[in-house]
């Protein structure tokens, strides 16, 4: 029996909520949209929504496969059926200037939970008219997981979503490992 992949389209839907919601939805900003709506939620739950990995980027935290993707004209077809994602360069310099998303059909709330929807709102609207670069203050922080790998590891590592735990989290280290192993065995079961 082959699993769903309920964050694949958790993922798309997530992408097409905040293109409908907030101002400058560019690649830039829904990765860091992505960035918070899994780490907020990893924090409270133990567990992402979207199941991407995120990277140190000098801009910030990055979902590598997924814009590896989008640079390799590489997406999966359910991402290819929900939107367009258009790369913008300069005409002359063939310099990269931004990613857009084009969406073909409107985004679906069913494929969340009420604890996501909650977090995909407060998101949209904290963040409606922020542009990437004022949110670059945010996951630059001191002691952000991205500043903390940054720090210990350099440049394109991999951010642990445990270092999302803090005093203020929802759920402590050990129940977020067990729910992380708990959901990587129903996976290895499944695939």
């Amino acid at each position: 029996m082959k699993l769903i992949n309920k964050e694949l389209e958790k993922r798309v839907n997530a992408i097409l909520f905040f293109k409908a919601k907030v101002k400058y939805p560019f690649a830039l900003k829904i990765f860091k949209l992505l960035f918070f709506l899994d780490f907020s939620h990893f924090k409270k739950y133990g567990r992402t929504v979207t199941d991407l990995e995120y990277f140190t980027f000098k801009k910030g935290p990055v979902p590598k496969i997924f814009w590896e993707q989008i640079k390799n004209d590489d997406l999966p077809d359910e991402i290819k059926k929900s939107m367009e994602i258009v790369v913008v360069k300069d005409a002359l310099t063939e310099d990269y200037i931004f990613t857009q998303f084009i969406a073909k059909k409107k985004y679906n709330l069913d494929a969340f939970s009420e604890s996501e929807i909650e977090i995909l709102n407060d998101l949209a609207t904290i963040y409606k008219e922020a542009k990437a670069e004022d949110m670059s203050e945010v996951t630059h922080l001191k002691n952000s997981p991205w500043e903390k790998t940054l720090k210990t590891k350099g440049i394109y590592m991999k951010i642990d979503f445990l270092l999302a735990i803090d005093s203020e989290a929802e759920v402590d280290e050990e129940e977020a490992i067990q729910m992380m192993e708990e959901i990587g065995e129903i996976k290895r079961t499944f695939s």
